[in-house]
């Protein structure tokens, strides 16, 4: 079996309120605090640079891990494509400054649902190579510097923070198990959500710089809410379903949701469709969206809580622009 021997989580100081959005995005309090579900996000600071906040996340995995880091066999970041330089892999930074020196590593990227897929890459490649036998996860965020709060088409974004998440997965684990996963992805909204500018299409000019053209945008707002709203509830629910179904378990066996931070009625609605109520999971609303990493914080923050016990079936579920859907189930505890 294959299982979690390692969280670790780093969080920059720095905070938005629900009033500072409020305000850069002239809505509501109510909007930003009732329905967009924000209280404060957690933002990073001039020295919080992804791949930097990944590898003291992924120290702190090493450390709970207890594991010596010249035993770690691959190295995967998961985090975003923004980070310290373009066109870099991130991952090989993160084996040379946590001494994972007979590592190999790579990177992987599903936007917001890359953690999910990236553990089902994993426990594939422990499954399919004899020879690895820890791998080590780890990812940075802060994808807030590319929101423009004066786009009304991006305000579904407003929520995007920062921070970095880890994990350590090891064969022949006895605790945390891995089970199955579940996956999709939709073709059909694969150009709704872009930053317009700086690849082959249009290269980045100092003009389309000084125009603020480089920020996430929504080419069709209208035409991606249409289609997007039910099928991407159906969508959560459906993968959470059939993750569970193939590791033979049923929706009313899941104790705890570790879930995305999204709109707080989309929250309730997964929970209720579940059977589930707010106690089962956790509602990011004083940290924000911080992409791939939201589940493994859940993780983090629900263990600290006392919300964690020895037997229990965990789904943790990612939604990523583009769009993708994941989730995967975890069995806790020895």
């Amino acid at each position: 079996m294959i299982g979690i021997t390692g969280l670790g989580i780093y969080l920059p100081t720095g905070r938005m309120s629900s009033q500072d959005i409020a305000q850069l995005g002239n809505i509501p309090l109510s909007v930003v605090e009732e329905k967009m579900g924000i209280i404060e996000k957690v933002v990073a600071g001039p020295d919080d640079h992804p791949v930097e906040m990944s590898i003291k996340a992924a120290r702190e995995a090493i450390l709970e891990a207890k594991l010596d880091a010249k035993d770690i066999d691959v190295v995967i970041y998961i985090g975003e494509e923004h980070k310290e330089y373009p066109i870099w892999t991130a991952a090989i930074k993160i084996q040379e400054e946590v001494g994972a020196v007979n590592a190999w590593a790579f990177d992987v990227q599903l936007r917001c649902g890359t953690a999910i897929m990236a553990m089902k890459v994993a426990k594939s490649l422990m499954q399919a190579d004899e020879t690895i036998q820890t791998v080590l996860l780890a990812g940075g965020y802060r994808n807030h510097d590319l929101i423009d709060y004066a786009n009304e088409r991006t305000r579904f974004m407003f929520n995007l923070g920062a921070g970095a998440g880890a994990m350590i997965l090891q064969k022949h684990a006895t605790k945390n198990l891995v089970l199955e996963s579940e996956l999709i992805t939709d073709g059909s909204f694969s150009e709704d959500v872009v930053i317009p500018v700086g690849g082959t299409k249009q290269p980045l000019t100092q003009e389309l710089l000084l125009q603020g053209k480089y920020y996430l945008d929504v080419l069709d707002p209208a035409g991606m809410k249409r289609r997007l709203e039910q099928k991407s509830l159906e969508n959560f629910l459906k993968v959470i379903r059939r993750s569970l179904e193939k590791s033979g378990y049923t929706e009313q066996q899941v104790a705890y949701v570790a879930m995305l931070h999204m709109k707080k009625s989309a929250h309730n609605f997964v929970l209720h469709e579940l059977g589930l109520t707010e106690d089962n999971s956790i509602y990011l609303s004083h940290y924000g969206h911080i992409g791939q990493i939201d589940q493994i914080l859940s993780l983090y923050l629900a263990r600290q809580q006392g919300k964690l016990q020895d037997g229990m079936i965990i789904s943790l579920v990612s939604a990523g622009i583009g769009y993708a859907w994941g989730a995967i189930t975890v069995k806790w505890g020895e």
